[in-house]
């Protein structure tokens, strides 16, 4: 079986776009999920604990199972591997980049890093809709950074009307692609968009919390605002299926999944194909990663995923699913087949990459 790795999301935004506000609400959300926080850029996390992480090279527990180290970027990696040591017990890592960052150097070194207890977990960019127009011409680079992002906030869409969000919703959309695009209010967005949220012990899957009961969605902007509930315009669509799938047509599928696709989580099953393994696969974005494992024993064979997006067409991601299933021996996989996958899978000295 091979090790659960740690999602690395990498949070970016210009200047008063609202990313600290959104991390703040990740830790406020997490429930029983060990949350690592690498802030590249201090900012006011509006925990007493948090501000000692002032300097460089300093780490505080934040006491609700979630860490803090304030780093520099040349030494992310460094920091990557003390939060990853298995007593730490994080479930992600959350990497807050400075409001002047090149957020695709950030990413290079996630994807470039050695630790094999990480996974790339995916760009998130902030952007503030009441400023966007003013932040493209301060920033021109605004338009290079939405088109390599994974999933777009849209925040303080309670700032502006609803014709200026559409509008602002639009280019974004043009700029950003294959990015889901969500609005947001005081950084709010449901956590599971980014992570698996962890349910703690005693805690059934679904009901309130004291967190929620007490506090509700969160505690406005900190300036004694009303309070407001998470945005969520996307939409879940689980697949079971007993039938192996096809390696080429899910490759197919994948490789031209649509747009507002975020993440794809689960198992697959390519049967014959590879009848010793099943196959993790996590999707984020424009990043897909396969990792063989062993099927447990007596467990019954089968293809198990999660797809998340906003937008999409639940019952047509469904059909073209169905159709990666195998139609009997005639549609038995060739022994090549199988290579369009191991192109996605990360390879040891000991396994050299398919052709």
């Amino acid at each position: 079986m091979t090790t659960q790795q740690i999602p690395v999301v990498v949070l970016a935004g210009f200047l008063g776009a609202g990313k600290t506000t959104l991390l703040n609400h990740l830790l406020r959300s997490a429930r029983g999920t060990r949350i690592g926080v690498m802030v590249n850029d201090f900012g006011d996390i509006g925990i007493d604990a948090m501000r000692i992480a002032g300097q460089v090279g300093s780490t505080v527990s934040l006491g609700n199972g979630c860490l803090c180290c304030a780093v520099d970027a040349s030494e992310l990696d460094e920091y990557l591997e003390v939060l990853t040591r298995p007593e730490s017990r994080l479930d992600v890592i959350v990497i807050e980049a400075s409001g002047l960052a090149e957020p695709q150097e950030l990413v290079r070194m996630v994807l470039a890093s050695e630790n094999e207890r990480i996974v790339y977990g995916g760009l998130v960019q902030v952007v503030d809709a009441a400023e966007f127009s003013a932040t493209r011409e301060r920033h021109p680079e605004t338009d290079r950074h939405l088109p390599i992002a994974d999933l777009v906030i849209v925040n303080k869409a309670d700032r502006v009307s609803g014709a200026e969000l559409r509008a602002v919703r639009e280019t974004v959309g043009g700029l950003a692609g294959k990015a889901v695009v969500v609005d947001a209010t005081h950084g709010r967005i449901d956590p599971e968009l980014l992570f698996d949220r962890v349910v703690p012990e005693g805690e059934i899957e679904g009901q309130m919390s004291i967190e929620d009961i007490l506090y509700g969605d969160g505690d406005g902007d900190g300036d004694g605002g009303p309070r407001a509930h998470t945005h969520t315009s996307y939409e879940t669509v689980s697949l079971t299926a007993a039938t192996p799938l096809h390696p080429r047509r899910l490759m197919a599928f994948l490789d031209a999944r649509p747009e507002g696709l975020y993440r794809i989580k689960g198992f697959v099953d390519f049967g014959a194909a590879d009848p010793d393994n099943r196959y993790s696969v996590h999707a984020v974005g424009r990043f897909l990663r396969f990792y063989p494992e062993r099927w447990p024993e007596g467990e019954e064979r089968l293809t198990q995923l999660v797809l998340i997006g906003s937008g999409v067409d639940a019952a047509g991601l469904r059909k073209e699913l169905a159709e990666c299933e195998l139609n009997g021996p005639q549609d038995a996989p060739d022994e090549h087949s199988m290579w369009g996958v191991l192109r996605y899978v990360q390879q040891t000295e000991e396994e050299p990459e398919a052709p």
